[in-house]
Formats: structure tokens, sequence, C-alpha cells
């Protein structure tokens, strides 16, 4: 049976209540009667979705009233709001820590971890639930074209990310616990890929079944129940047919093929995705055919390969790419649809990642021509020299470094032809900086907010 906490229902104040994660649990929360509040540093697309759902939320300090404080790990521990919280006595809790609390508010969880493509996975396995017509919630660390980043029709299902940063997600028990891959990442906070690794199986440790990804060396290793890849695995495809980096499909259990899938999203990535959610979905006891209609209904995530628009004629894609794998993949995707050449523009998100991975950036930037490399998103970070987008600059031939969305702009049209693509990379504020230089901005498709009322 579905109950949280007691206390929650006395109130909870939100520290950066408008990042993907805070605003999804926040919704969650206020939708089942618990007061919320919050404030973040800044106006965004999530505050005033938050508004509109009937959430107060501030830009800016904001007097706390409410005897439990949230705050997301992105904020520092000791910031002045937080010391105030603590002296008067109140309850504070990380992101993660609610989380695990409120997962455990429902019979079945089922979390997704990985270095990259936790958000697909997660929203590839919420329509894959809504075909089902299972009764579910999802918690989405990006914004499904459809369900946003969250999305409930019951209390059965949890569906959420399982975020490796700070270890978060060892505050999960889950029910099925898939691992997408294990690539070195947050270096702020792990020592080297063992101690990562060590999460891992912690993580999975703490669930009653796990799904893996059979051709990621590391992954395969922890103990599972099921193992998924494009060439090998329980879960595998054939009868590979890409169309337009459009993929179709057949998937198949141990050596017996089961079902044709073709799914509307761009890249070869989104396969092994799409083969993870069908592994968790099918150990959900969903039959095959119903993934199969789930994972065609799914139209992808925003900043995930998104066509934003043009810009000097040029079509734009914005992808979330900024670790040097999913940076490689988003440009494989980009070359194959681009009879020209692919233009990139790409963002450093934090110091410590770009001077630990440095060698891996470098030579993945290597393979464009020109890159243009913004400042960096610093996020929670103090400047180094090393970690610096100038540092990478200076070691990626016919790289420049940029630090306005008109320079930007500037450079990469410069030596631009009717042919090419313009693709803009990172996690950090670069896309909504570039969208205000676009000549045409794409449609974009806004989730649903329905007012906490009409929910209830």
């Amino acid at each position: 049976m579905f109950c949280l906490p007691k206390r929650f229902f006395s109130g909870i104040f939100f520290v950066g209540i408008g990042g993907v994660s805070m605003s999804a649990l926040a919704l969650l929360l206020a939708s089942h009667g618990v007061p919320v509040r919050g404030c973040d540093s800044r106006e965004s697309v999530f505050v005033r979705r938050l508004r509109e759902a009937g959430i107060e939320a501030s830009v800016g300090e904001a007097e706390i009233r409410e005897p439990v404080v949230v705050y997301t790990e992105a904020i520092d521990i000791h910031a002045p709001l937080l010391e105030r919280a603590r002296r008067e006595g109140r309850e504070i809790l990380t992101r993660a820590a609610l989380l695990g609390e409120i997962a455990q508010a429902y019979p079945y969880v089922i979390s997704v971890a990985g270095c990259h493509g936790k958000t697909s996975a997660t929203a590839m396995l919420a329509h894959i639930l809504s075909a089902a017509d299972l009764p579910f919630t999802c918690h989405i660390g990006g914004e499904d074209t459809e369900f946003g980043n969250y999305h409930s029709t019951g209390e059965e299902y949890f569906l959420t990310e399982a975020c490796e940063f700070r270890r978060s997600f060892l505050s999960l028990h889950s029910g099925i616990a898939v691992i997408l891959n294990t690539d070195l990442d947050h270096t702020d906070c792990y020592a080297d890929a063992q101690e990562l690794l060590y999460a891992y199986s912690a993580f999975a440790g703490a669930a009653d079944r796990v799904i893996v990804n059979a051709e990621d060396e590391n992954a395969a290793k922890i103990p599972h129940a099921l193992s998924f890849g494009i060439r090998m695995g329980d879960i595998h495809a054939t009868r590979i047919c890409p169309d337009g980096e459009r993929y179709a499909f057949t998937v198949c259990e141990g050596n017996v093929p089961v079902t044709r899938i073709r799914l509307n999203v761009l890249g070869r990535v989104q396969m092994q995705n799409a083969l993870a959610a069908y592994a968790a979905a099918r150990l959900a006891g969903v039959t095959p055919r119903t993934i199969a209609m789930g994972l065609e209904q799914f139209h992808g995530v925003r900043r995930r390969f998104e066509r934003a628009g043009t810009m000097g004629g040029l079509p734009v894609i914005c992808d979330y790419a900024h670790h040097p794998a999913e940076i490689a993949a988003a440009i494989e995707t980009a070359e194959k649809l681009c009879r020209g050449t692919v233009r990139i523009l790409f963002q450093p998100h934090t110091y410590t990642r770009t001077r630990d991975l440095m060698a891996d950036f470098v030579s993945v930037l290597r393979r464009a021509e020109a890159p243009v490399i913004y400042r960096t998103y610093a996020a929670r970070e103090k400047f180094f020299w090393e970690g610096s987008a100038p540092a990478l600059v200076s070691r990626v031939p016919e790289a420049v470094y940029v630090q306005s969305p008109q320079e930007a702009k500037r450079r990469l049209l410069e030596n631009a032809h009717p042919d090419d693509l313009i693709l803009i990379l990172g996690a950090g504020d670069i896309d909504e900086i570039m969208r205000s230089v676009l000549d045409v901005r794409a449609a974009p498709v806004v989730p649903c907010v329905r007012r906490l009322r009409d929910i209830r």
C-alpha cells in the first residue's frame, strides 16, 4: 500500500526547487497532499511550471517555515540558507535521501543507473508501462515530450533515474535495478574507475533483481538476472535496419526472435537504451508485443538529439552530451544525417571532468572540423586552469574558444556551406544560450501541466 512518511505532511521546503529532479519530486509530493514550497537561484521553465501547478516557487532566498528542508547536491552543504535551517532545528535531507524515502512508499521500484542513457531509458519504460495500462509514477531526469519530468497514473510501480553522483543511487532499494554502463565520470566524487565500480556493485546489491549491459565489461561482472546488448546478452538485437538513423530491429530472448521494434528516435545508442527498457519490462511481466508498442510510442526527451531550429539557414541539433562517450555517439549520429560538415559547439561541464577526462575529450573533438568551445559551465566548482575550456582548446588543433552566443554563432557560420549541420553539445546552460540567437526556433513540445487540484 502506498504510504508517504507522516512527517512530510507538516511541510517540505526545497532549496533548488527548479532542478529537473527536484521539481519532479515537488510535484509528486504536492499531488499527494504534502505542503510544498521552495526557492531557486534563477527563473527557469521548471520554476514556471511549478507555479502553474499551484506550487510556490520563489527566486532568491526565502523564509523557511517548514520542518523539513530538502536541498539538491549541486548546492554547497554550508550555504547560508541551509546553515540557518540547521540552527533553527529543521530536518535537512539531500535530494537523494528524499528520493529513497519516496521510493519506499511504492510496492515496486524500477531504477535505471549509468553514466549515460538514464533519462531516455527511464522515459522509455514509462511509455511501456503506459502501453501496458499498469499504474505507475515516473521521476525522469529530463523532459519526455509527452510526460515531462513527472507523470503518474497510479502507485504500483515507481520508475526513477538512479544517479551515481556522490553515490546518490545508494539510497534506493529496487525491485529491478538497471545498469546501462559504468564509464568513469564524476571524478570529483570517485578516485578512480574501481571505486566507481564498487558503488555500482553496492547499488546492484540493494536490488532484488539486476539487469546489466553485457557489452560493458565491468557491468557484466556484476551478478545479474538478465543482460542486454545490441550484439550480445540475454536480450539482444538482430536484423538491424537503419532508416535515416532511426533503427528497426528484432528483439531476441536467448536465440529466439520474439518481436520487431521500430524506434522513433535517432541514434544507434537508443537501441541499447530500448533493449535495457525491454529487459526491465520483461522482468516486470510485460509481454513483448506490448513492450514494442510502448517503445514505438516514445518520441524522445528534450535536449537528447533535439532539433532546435536553424542558424544561418542550417539545421541546429541540441544534445545533452557532456561526456566523451556521449559526444562521440552524438557526432556519429549527426555525421550519418549530414551531407556536408557537422559544425560542433561544445560547452565543457565542470572543471574536474574536463581535467580528468582530458585525453578522451581531445581525442573525440579532434574528429570535428574547427570545433567551437564555449566557456565552461562550472556548476558547483571553482575555476582552475587545468580543467578549463581554454586548456582544452590548447590541445585541440583548429579549435576556437568563445564566451558569447554572438561570437559562437559567427564562428560556426564563418566557413559553413548549405549542406552543413550545427551540433550544440553540453549539459549546462548552452542550450538556453544558443537558442537565443537562432534564426528560427523549432516549435517546442510542452508536456501538459495540470493544477494540483485537478490531479487529486
